[in-house]
This record gives structure tokens, C-alpha cells and sequence, in this order.
């Protein structure tokens, strides 16, 4: 596995579609905290992951002491608006877990808390009040991750 892409209680079955194809197309594992807005049978989510949801290797989670319990000693980076650091200006490295929160509030503060120190953010205009579409800064993070790590095993 190239890197882990974790989604927390994510909640729009189309950007979790999106995001296992990239994770197939990536040879990244994905990982689903629960609770999930949609049932993995939604037809929403089968539609934008296609054909490729069969392929994906995906691990669930009950909650995030479960996810944080089983990944003990892992490097875990936490997507966030509220990060300092830009996602540029860390080094990734195989294996490594990258977490983002639900579409419409993140994560709890007691995961910031705890992931305080692998904050990381994707630069956005200062007068949104809106953030960027949860595949789409997927896709701009994990492609960053793999840029450092030389694209292993892909074309």
C-alpha cells in the first residue's frame, strides 16, 4: 500500500465513490469511521466509485478510538482547515495515514487535539467560508504524498 486515506464519518456517498477510485487507481487503502451517512449498497456511491469499488481495499471502523486503537504507531496527518502547516511542506512516506474529516464540520476538536502536531491544510482564497470539496482535497493530498515518494508502482 502506497498510503492510507481515512475518512471520518463521511457523509455524501458520491465523494466517497470518488475517493475509493482514487484509491484503487493510487494503490492506497481507504479507511471508513462510523458512522457513515449512506449504506455502502447506496447506489450513489457504487455510481461515482463505478466498477472499481470491488477492487478496493477498505477497512471499517466502528468510531475513532477504534480506527486510532488498531493504527497505534502509525504517522496519522489530519486534513484540516484549521491546520497551519500547508500539506506541501511535510514529507510523506509510504504507509502513511492521512485523515479527513466529514463534509460539513471535520473532525471533533479532541481528534485536532490529539493530531494537533500533523495538522496540514490545503490553501484556499481567505474570504470562503467554504472549503474545497472533500475528493477533491483528497485527490490534491495523496497526489502531493505520492509526487514525494516517486509514484511507486504506478505508470
Amino acid at each position: 500500500m502506497n498510503l492510507n486515506i481515512v475518512l471520518y464519518q463521511p457523509e455524501i456517498p458520491q465523494n466517497t465513490g470518488n475517493i475509493g477510485r482514487t484509491c484503487v487507481l493510487t494503490n492506497s487503502m481507504l479507511h471508513l469511521i462510523r458512522p457513515l451517512g449512506f449504506t455502502i449498497d447506496d447506489k450513489q456511491l457504487k455510481r461515482a466509485g463505478l466498477d472499481y469499488w470491488q477492487k478496493l481495499k477498505v477497512i471499517y471502523y466502528e468510531n475513532f478510538e477504534d480506527f486510532f486503537d488498531k493504527n497505534k504507531g502509525s504517522r496519522i496527518f489530519l486534513s484540516t482547515t484549521k491546520a497551519e502547516k500547508l500539506y506541501s511542506e511535510v514529507q510523506y512516506k509510504q504507509g502513511d495515514f492521512i485523515m479527513f474529516g466529514r463534509e460539513s464540520s471535520g473532525v471533533p476538536q479532541y481528534i485536532r487535539d490529539l493530531l494537533k502536531d500533523t495538522m496540514i491544510r490545503v490553501p484556499m482564497v481567505e474570504e470562503s467560508e467554504r472549503s474545497l470539496n472533500l475528493s477533491n482535497t483528497v485527490s490534491i493530498v495523496a497526489y502531493e504524498a505520492l509526487r514525494q515518494m516517486g509514484f511507486p508502482n504506478m505508470k
